[in-house]
């Protein structure tokens, strides 16, 4: 697979993106989904990703929130902080795709980025662990631009 490799992530992600994000068990089952919009904005220094949605899972509907912080750290790269400040990953999209590992108390989040064009990019988080076991899969499409 070809990847659009990213430079420069404000030039890139900067902007409004329409986000639709899969849960998915262990045995690849669907679980339940995200649909909504996410956007990047510079401010003092980051990139803030913030994205708001209506989630479905189970029988559990209703509002998703989330903000995160891409501090960079050279061209094309950032280390990403949850909202309160503790960090998550390293990032590095300058061959347009990253892996990246978060653990999370006994569990394990596996990422993933893949750039696909100018306009799309997905990104995958493998959960394993005593607490957790399913993938979430988001794609993302940008609406301005």
């Amino acid at each position: 697979m070809e990847y659009w490799p990213v430079p420069d992530l404000a030039a890139h992600f900067a902007g409004a993106w329409r986000l639709d994000r899969e849960i998915l068990t262990a045995d690849g089952e669907a679980a339940g989904e995200v649909t909504g919009t996410a956007s990047f904005t510079e401010e003092d220094g980051e990139l803030v990703y913030r994205e708001a949605g209506e989630m479905r899972l189970g029988t559990y509907r209703g509002p998703v929130t989330r903000t995160l912080h891409y501090r960079p750290t050279a061209p094309g790269r950032a280390d990403v902080h949850f909202d309160h400040g503790g960090f998550f990953h390293e990032l590095d999209l300058r061959a347009g795709h990253w892996a990246t590992d978060h653990p999370c108390r006994d569990d394990l989040y596996r990422g993933s980025y893949q750039v696909l064009d100018a306009r799309r990019w997905r990104q995958e988080w493998a959960v394993r662990g005593p607490a957790k076991d399913h993938l979430i899969v988001t794609r993302f499409t940008r609406t301005t631009g």
